[in-house]
């Protein structure tokens, strides 16, 4: 009787091997560009079909391949850079010709045309789902070509995992932008359905990459990092104390050129911005780390997204010291330093500073890689859809009425009047305290206020503009291509809520006008954070979908701020109005309005019961 250990078929080895490495279109995208990288080329294509669901091909002028070497580029383990084992720690390539197209081939239909210079012709293969249909001579431009069609079809349970072609299509741009910005030497010219969509020319040097990529307002606003330390070396750019995100979206770091997802790199940028940003938000930065590759391993994660570096602390530190010692040159820190003159404001020393490096180097060593992937998390935003329910009426605030000396949390509703309840003070300038009968209400004082602003600006009809205040001086934006697009198309749904935005030619659009309640506010940060807010697939949406988006983030950025003391008159009026909106429990985002401390619990916690 045959045993019940089985070795698997090649094609299925294959298979799950590429499930490893080909996550979604992106990841083929990724492993052709950095493919034609290594190749030495200078000028690369790339053409989407339906995001890259249908068909991708990129294409290249590198030195191309001759007759015999490309069938073997689909062969599992074949490759020109590695002849011994420690040449694996030695390769400052992205990878080899061969390393990720069997797993391509694996899941899709691939076919590659390829010619050296030298060559009259060149060479043509065809593989489906992983075997090889077809090899012949072919006329072709020097260079390689590649084009990934079928994706998927041999692995259906996958292809049903794919999003929406708008948000597959975003993930490609996201792995072409990350490329373009470490390679400043190269073309680079994507189209899309048969329409471009970005050509970025190769440029100088890094600053001038950064500007045709980010867009020269960024360029214009970031501060020039350089520091080198031994055999290693960090340098790029990082955005002035008063030009934050509301994300990290705009946080590129790299090593060896190198695009990668580090917890450890993440903590010591935001370590070096500790005390100059406010809180939740998040600096604009693109650093390379350039290091022997002996000290750093790349091969921790299939799609090489991940490293580890053989002497973490020296990293950690010479990243702070390098982002400190950039924005130390900046006027608002020079001049802050100046008159606190404080020298435990310099993040590199202090106890403080050995306490987070202490905590970063625990989390680097002991949590799993996926915990690793960006900034901790001060706050969860969980984000509600609320497209399809219908308005409903104004209705009282619910709060939860316990009896008293219940055994849990659960109990009738009854509908309690925040303005009936006495209002006691601020806990942290944060949270409103009131008398409940059944305990202590607490309410958070932003969150209230931004469901407020969120309902009046809904309650508008669609065809009435938010009021809004006209700039004196209007202000010049430049952005990103796709931000530009987004922002040109969606010019009459900026208009719908108070924000006049109209091209300025080249890369920039010109603000003429901003909603009253955040007439205070940069009109910069208030464009560029509602760009943060949308998802690509979001930026797809329907035109009553994108316009309730930009309300809710008008909403919060013109919410009463934590840390802000309120009068009482400032607090019976929060109170009336949220009263009287609906959904006054939550937040828009989906963050509780109001949480009930239960006398019963506040017992338990002393001890009396």
């Amino acid at each position: 009787m045959p045993g019940k250990i089985h070795v698997l078929p090649e094609y299925l080895t294959n298979r799950i091997a590429a499930g490893e490495v080909i996550e979604r279109p992106a990841s083929i995208v990724k492993e052709l560009l950095e493919n034609a990288i290594d190749s030495g080329a200078d000028d690369i294509a790339v053409e989407l079909e339906k995001g890259g669901c249908q068909s991708i091909r990129v294409i290249d002028n590198g030195p191309g391949m001759d007759a015999h070497d490309v069938p073997l580029a689909f062969e599992r383990y074949a490759t020109s850079k590695i002849y011994q084992f420690d040449d694996i720690y030695k390769v400052r390539s992205f990878g080899f010709r061969g390393e990720a197209l069997p797993s391509i081939a694996s899941i899709a239909r691939v076919e590659m045309t390829s010619r050296r210079r030298e060559d009259v012709s060149g060479t043509r293969i065809i593989i489906e789902a992983g075997a090889v249909k077809e090899t012949s001579d072919a006329g072709c431009p020097a260079g390689t070509s590649v084009s990934v069609s079928h994706i998927f079809d041999p692995v259906p349970v996958r292809k049903k995992f794919l999003k929406a072609e708008a948000t597959e299509q975003g993930a490609c741009m996201d792995v072409i932008v990350r490329t373009a910005l470490a390679h400043p030497g190269i073309r680079m010219k994507v189209a899309a359905n048969k329409r471009d969509i970005l050509n970025i020319p190769a440029s100088r040097d890094a600053s001038e990459r950064v500007s045709l990529v980010l867009g020269l307002d960024f360029a214009e606003r970031v501060l020039p990092v350089h520091l080198a330390r031994g055999g290693m070396a960090v340098s790029g750019f990082v955005s002035a104390p008063d030009m934050t995100r509301s994300n990290s979206k705009q946080v590129y770091c790299y090593v060896n050129k190198r695009y990668v997802r580090d917890y450890l790199l993440n903590h010591a940028v935001m370590t070096a911005y500790r005390r100059i940003i406010e809180a939740r938000r998040y600096p604009a930065v693109v650093i390379f780390i350039d290091l022997p590759p002996e000290d750093v391993d790349v091969n921790v994660h299939p799609a090489k997204l991940e490293v580890r570096f053989r002497n973490p602390r020296e990293i950690y530190d010479a990243v702070v010291a390098a982002v400190w010692g950039a924005l130390s040159r900046s006027p608002l820190v020079a001049a802050a330093r100046k008159e606190k003159d404080h020298p435990e404001d310099d993040p590199t020393g202090g106890e403080a500073y050995r306490l987070r490096v202490g905590e970063a180097m625990k989390r680097y060593t002991l949590s799993p890689a996926s915990e690793r992937l960006s900034f901790p998390r001060e706050r969860m935003d969980i984000k509600t859809d609320r497209k399809h329910e219908e308005p409903q009426a104004a209705m009282p605030m619910r709060i939860p009425a316990m009896e008293e000396g219940a055994a849990d949390a659960g109990g009738t509703e009854r509908a309690v009047n925040l303005s009936d309840l006495p209002y006691l003070g601020q806990i942290a300038e944060t949270y409103l305290v009131f008398a409940g009968r059944e305990g202590m209400v607490l309410v958070d004082q932003h969150a209230a206020h931004e469901r407020i602003l969120f309902e009046k600006f809904k309650a508008m009809p669609s065809q009435e503009k938010v009021v809004s205040q006209q700039l004196l001086i209007p202000e010049v934006i430049s952005l990103a291509p796709k931000d530009l697009r987004f922002v040109t198309e969606s010019a009459e749904i900026f208009a719908s809520v108070g924000i006049e935005v109209e091209p300025f030619g080249g890369d920039a659009v010109v603000v003429k006008s901003v909603p009253s309640v955040i007439s205070h506010m940069d009109p910069r940060s208030i464009v560029t954070d509602i760009l943060d807010e949308f998802s690509d697939s979001e930026r797809t949406a329907s035109v009553g979908d994108k316009r309730e988006k930009v309300l809710v983030s008008l909403a919060c950025k013109g919410a009463v701020k934590a840390n802000q003391r309120l009068t009482r008159e400032e607090v019976a009026a929060l109170c009336r109005d949220l009263d009287s909106a609906p959904y006054g429990g939550t937040c828009p985002h989906g963050r509780p309005v109001v949480i009930t401390l239960r006398t019963y619990d506040l017992e338990k916690m002393f001890k009396r019961k």
